[in-house]
């Protein structure tokens, strides 16, 4: 396909009326969307009488309200908790009550949420992820994210390499021949 005098006036015109290249491309007939384009800049034709894109509104429906968060509850504060003040204790009563816990124990395993989880308690997983009583450890982590008791759990001492002697040079040979 070449261009004629009367194709390239055509291109001018639509053009210059606002038309995509797409658009001239199919009226055209025989020529790709590139192609126009292509001719479009060797002919020097940049300027537009109307833009290619529909116009837009310049108001903008304001969004609706959003409705008001629900407040989470927020995660309960570590409190130590200091035992009730044991009184003097009955004879009879003795035998039969146990020791006075206290109330709230922090360093309960099992006591921390994902939600309540802190930075520096311990991020050992309890149960299994996909119960509702999934919980983590809970406890003030030492170094790093776990409590002491896990850490030792997690992090096993390297162990030590036995020196290769010559039955363990022989047994390990066997094994490519």
């Amino acid at each position: 396909m070449s261009w004629t005098d009367e194709r390239v006036s055509t291109l001018k015109k639509l053009w210059l009326d606002g038309l995509s290249a797409s658009q001239i491309a199919k009226q055209l007939g025989g020529v790709t969307r590139n192609a126009v384009i292509g001719k479009v800049h060797r002919l020097g034709l940049s300027g537009r009488a109307a833009p290619s894109q529909p116009a837009r509104p310049a108001f903008k429906a304001p969004r609706p309200a959003r409705p008001a968060a629900q407040t989470m509850p927020s995660a309960p504060r570590r409190v130590v908790a200091e035992p009730a003040p044991v009184s003097a204790p009955s004879p009879v009563a003795t035998q039969q009550q146990p020791p006075s816990l206290p109330a709230f124990r922090a360093e309960e395993p099992g006591s921390a949420t994902v939600l309540t989880l802190g930075a520096h308690m311990c991020k050992w997983p309890i149960g299994d992820p996909s119960s509702d009583g999934f919980t983590f450890c809970g406890r003030r982590s030492s170094e790093g994210p776990y409590c002491g008791e896990h850490a030792r759990v997690a992090y096993q001492p390297q162990q030590s390499k036995k020196k290769a002697g010559p039955t363990e040079l022989a047994r390990s040979l066997r094994r490519y021949i």
